[in-house]
C-alpha cells in the first residue's frame, strides 16, 4: 500500500490552483489583489482563520508526517512534536489576534485649552505592511516553514503569504501548503491570501526563483532561516529595489556555552555527558546547536573534557538532511582538523549508510580564528579553556552576534554569580536569549520568547522569529490626526468595538 507522500507529486500553487508552474508575478498579484480584503478581517475573523488553518493541517497529519520523515531522515516522534509545534503556533497566533495588543493602539484626546499651543487629537494603531515572502527553512520541515512561524506571523498580522517551499522537503511542503490553500477557501477568503511556489520542473533554479520573489514590487517584506550566504543574498536583493524591504533573516550562530567553575564541583561527567546529548540531538542540525564552549582550567574542567571527549567517541552519526549538508559537515569539520591551533580531542562512528558522519569534538586555544567561530552546521564541538572571568570576558568580546549563550553555575557559589553578573552585560550585547542550566536546543514557544539576536545570527537584532512578538515584523505603525469619528478605524474609536487594551493618553485602558 502506498502512501500520499509516495504518490503526490508536489507543484506549486497559486492563489489556491495546483498549477505546478511557479510563476512568482501570477502569486505576487494575487496576493497584492488579497490584500485589502485580507487586511480588513476583524480580529474574530482572522482568529478563526488562522484556527482553521491548523485543523487543516492536523486533518492532513499522517500524509504529512509521512512526507516528512521520507524527505528529511528525521525520526517520527520528531516530526510528531513538529506538527504539534506548527500548529501550536498558528493557535498561539489566533490568540494574540483575538486578544488584539499587537494592534499597540495609542490615543491621545485632544486639549483644545492647552496652553501655549493646544492640541490634536492622534490616534495610533498598527497596520499590515502587505504581501510577505517567506523562505522555508531544510532543518525543520514543518515549524520553520511552509505554515511555520513566519507564515503564522504574517498572516497573524493581515499579510497575505508567498512561500518559496524548500527543496530538501517538496512534498511535505505541498502537502502543508494544500492543507493552507484549503482553509483558506473555506473561509471565503481570496485565495491570494496563500500561495506556495517550487522550482523545479519547469527549469526555474532556486536561486532565481528566491531572487525574482524578493525582487517582486508587490513584496513588502521578506522572512527566511537557512545559511548565511543565502540570507545576505536576499538581503542585498532587497536593499536594491527601488523600493527597498525588510529582510528578516535568521542565519548562523555558536550559541556560545560557559561552564562556571561552580558547575563542576559536583558531578562533571555528568553535565559533559548532557552537552554532548545535545551537541549531537538530530545530528547538530539546530540554529541553536552549542557550537563553542567555554571551560575553565583546573581539575574540574579536565574531568568534564575526558568525559566529553569519552562521550563523542563513544557515538554514532545519524543521517543528515540532504547531502548537500553533510558535505558542508565535512568540509567544516576539515578545516577544523587542519587548522594549526586546533586540536581534536575526539571523533565518533560515521551511521549506517550515506550522508551520516561521525560527530566531532576539538579544542582551541582561543576565539581568534574564524575556524573556531565560525558555524560548523552539524554535530562538531569546540572547547576554548579560560582561566578567569577576565580571560573569558576577552574571549567574548570578539566574538559575533548569536542566538543564545548559556551559563552553568552553582547558584550558591558566591564566586560563580560575581562572575555572572560580570558576564551578563557584554553576552546581553551579543545574543538574543540567555540560559542559565539547561542546553540551547530547544525553543519554547510562546510570548516572552526571543529567537533572533545581533548580526550575523539575524539581519535585524530587534525581531525575532519565534514567539508572539514575531507579528511585529510585518506591521508598521500609521498615526490618525484629527479624524472624524466616521473615518476612525475599529481599533481606535471611541467606544473601543474590538475591547482591546489601548493606551489612553498614556494610561493603559480597556
Amino acid at each position: 500500500m502506498t502512501t500520499d507522500a509516495q504518490t503526490t507529486q508536489p507543484r506549486s500553487i497559486i492563489a489556491g490552483d495546483d498549477g505546478g508552474t511557479p510563476d512568482v508575478a501570477a502569486a505576487t498579484t494575487a496576493a497584492q489583489e488579497a490584500f485589502a480584503t485580507y487586511r480588513a478581517t476583524t480580529p474574530t475573523e482572522r482568529g478563526a482563520f488562522l484556527d482553521a488553518v491548523a485543523d487543516a493541517i492536523e486533518a492532513d497529519r499522517d500524509a504529512i508526517a509521512a512526507a516528512a520523515v521520507a524527505e528529511s531522515h528525521l525520526p517520527e516522534a520528531r516530526i510528531a512534536g513538529e506538527v504539534g509545534r506548527t500548529t501550536g503556533q498558528l493557535r498561539m497566533f489566533a490568540a494574540v489576534v483575538r486578544q488584539g495588543d499587537h494592534l499597540g493602539v495609542r490615543i491621545d484626546p485632544a486639549m483644545p485649552e492647552r496652553t501655549p499651543l493646544p492640541r490634536a487629537d492622534i490616534r495610533q494603531r498598527q497596520v499590515p505592511l502587505g504581501p510577505v515572502a517567506v523562505f522555508g527553512a531544510s532543518n525543520f520541515p514543518l515549524a520553520f516553514s511552509t505554515a511555520g512561524g513566519d507564515t503564522a506571523s504574517a498572516l497573524a498580522a493581515g499579510c497575505p503569504v508567498v512561500v518559496k517551499g524548500h527543496p530538501a522537503h517538496p512534498v511535505t511542503g505541498y502537502l502543508v501548503a494544500r492543507a493552507v490553500s484549503r482553509a483558506v477557501a473555506d473561509a471565503g477568503l481570496p485565495a491570494g491570501v496563500f500561495s506556495f511556489l517550487l522550482a523545479g520542473d519547469s527549469g526555474t533554479s532556486e536561486i532565481d526563483l528566491g531572487q525574482s520573489l524578493v525582487q517582486d514590487p508587490r513584496i513588502t517584506a521578506v522572512g527566511f532561516t537557512g545559511s548565511r550566504g543565502a540570507g545576505l543574498a536576499l538581503a542585498r536583493s532587497a536593499a536594491e529595489r527601488e523600493v527597498p524591504i525588510p529582510v528578516y533573516a535568521e542565519m548562523s550562530s555558536i550559541n556560545p556555552v560557559v561552564i562556571l567553575p561552580g558547575a563542576l564541583t559536583s558531578d562533571p561527567a555528568a553535565l559533559a555527558e548532557a552537552y554532548v546529548g545535545s551537541l549531537t540531538l538530530g545530528s547538530g542540525q539546530f540554529c541553536t546547536n552549542p557550537g563553542l564552549l567555554f571551560l575553565p582550567t583546573g581539575e574540574g574542567g579536565d574531568a568534564f573534557l575526558r568525559a566529553a571527549a569519552e562521550a563523542v567517541a563513544a557515538s554514532t552519526g545519524t543521517r543528515m538532511l540532504t547531502s548537500g549538508i553533510a558535505d558542508a559537515y565535512a568540509e567544516g569539520t576539515a578545516r577544523q582538523q587542519s587548522a594549526a591551533d586546533v586540536e581534536v580531542l575526539a571523533t565518533g562512528s560515521p551511521g549506517d549508510g550515506d550522508d551520516a558522519p561521525a560527530p566531532q569534538l576539538a579544542a582551541a586555544a582561543g576565539t581568534d580564528s574564524p575556524v573556531v567561530t565560525d558555524e560548523v552546521f552539524g554535530a562538531a564541538g569546540v572547547v576554548v579553556r579560560y582561566s578567569s572571568t577576565d580571560d573569558l570576558l576577552r574571549h567574548l568580546a570578539g566574538m559575533e552576534g548569536q542566538l543564545t549563550a548559556t551559563l552553568h553555575l552553582d547558584e550558591d557559589a558566591e564566586a560563580d554569580l560575581d562572575a555572572a553578573r560580570a558576564l551578563l552585560p557584554a553576552l546581553e550585547s551579543r545574543v538574543g536569549r540567555i540560559l542559565v542550566g539547561g542546553w540551547p536546543t530547544g525553543v519554547e514557544v510562546g510570548h516572552a520568547m526571543v529567537h533572533g539576536g545581533p548580526y550575523p545570527a539575524t539581519s535585524d537584532s530587534r525581531s525575532t522569529s519565534v514567539g508572539s512578538l514575531a507579528i511585529e515584523r510585518f506591521q508598521r505603525p500609521v498615526a490618525y490626526q484629527d479624524l472624524p469619528s466616521a473615518l476612525l478605524p475599529e481599533a481606535i474609536r471611541d467606544d473601543n468595538p474590538w475591547g482591546l487594551t489601548r493606551r489612553v493618553d498614556g494610561e493603559l485602558e480597556r
